[in-house]
């Protein structure tokens, strides 16, 4: 049987992927294309062409080799000075509404002190597996694979690591089995420490976003975040203003406890985009903690999540074309 002959005996979907097939005495090489196909697919394909081209007359041995094109990624940090900004709210809620945008979007929680990725995509307990070394990211419901240190440690327990530690477990999650994912947020912890610097170093973003509550405060700690991916050569591709306006659940009343418009201020006087604002609502909140991200709906806060995304689309595209 000659090569050709082998060829058609594989299913038409599996015969797709072949980029080559030869036989020489008895012995069959296949190179498969395994663009796109998670590890338990890839395994299975390569068992199923070992059965049935090993099944063909004259055949004794079967080998096959993967090959895949690598996807460009583009890695988005979102950063703020400081914490309690909403920056992990904000990430979370980006990647959901990109994929609901049909994007493919997969999210690094570099808090590693302090993850709550987990908790915001409601995927608390669950464990990432491995593959040729590198680790399998958790599935989300909504749609966003996931790698976060509270997947990786006991809820619960301190970790007491030291800068290299921290910016070598980066690394991992970031140089995972991300897929078909075109888009990799990383949702930074606050301040300008080691985590940050590392990603600088071996993971240049493409563009961050930076998160900040509309107060004067906040605001110099945003400014200092923006001057570390400055010194990096990362452009801001804009802000964001957290928790601007608190309308009252009671009467309707808004009210703005942390000030609002600070950050659309600055943004003008810094010449960057102002990407949008969140407003400060119990629903967001709640939704954090019950692992339901408001982006996922359809209600006020699901829009301005979109909004935000579809500006920082833009800002990416003027930037880098």
């Amino acid at each position: 049987m000659d090569d050709q002959a082998l060829r058609q005996q594989l299913p038409e979907s599996v015969a797709a992927r072949v980029r080559s097939l030869k036989q020489t005495d008895g012995r069959v090489i296949v190179v498969l294309d395994a663009t796109g196909l998670p590890a338990d697919s890839r395994d299975g394909l390569e068992a199923a062409v070992k059965d049935l081209l090993g099944a063909q007359p004259g055949v004794r041995e079967v080998r096959v080799a993967m090959m895949a094109d690598k996807p460009q990624r583009t890695i988005i940090a979102v950063g703020s000075g400081k914490g309690g900004v909403g920056k992990s709210t904000l990430t979370a809620n980006l990647a959901v509404a990109l994929s609901r945008m049909g994007r493919k979007v997969g999210l690094v929680d570099a808090d590693i002190y302090g993850p709550s990725q987990p908790t915001i995509l409601g995927n608390v307990g669950e464990r990432p597996t491995a593959h040729d070394e590198k680790l399998v990211p958790v599935s989300s419901r909504w749609g966003v694979p996931v790698l976060s240190m509270g997947h990786l440690v006991e809820a619960g327990k301190a970790l007491a690591w030291r800068g290299p530690m921290a910016g070598n477990a980066l690394g991992q999650l970031i140089d995972a089995h991300w897929g078909e994912a075109e888009f990799i947020l990383i949702d930074l912890p606050p301040g300008t420490g080691d985590v940050q610097l590392s990603m600088l170093q071996k993971h240049k973003p493409a563009g961050a976003v930076i998160v900040s509550t509309p107060q004067d405060l906040a605001l110099i700690d945003a400014q200092r975040a923006m001057q570390l991916f400055d010194s990096g050569g990362v452009p801001i591709l804009g802000l964001v203003e957290n928790m601007a306006g608190y309308a009252c659940p009671h009467c309707g009343e808004v009210s703005d406890p942390f000030s609002q418009g600070g950050v659309e201020a600055a943004a003008k006087v810094l010449e960057l985009p102002f990407l949008g604002r969140i407003p400060l609502t119990i629903a967001i909140r709640t939704a954090g903690d019950e692992g339901v991200p408001p982006a996922a709906g359809d209600g006020p806060e699901a829009e301005a999540f979109r909004k935000i995304a579809e500006a920082m689309l833009a800002s990416l595209e003027s930037r880098h074309g």
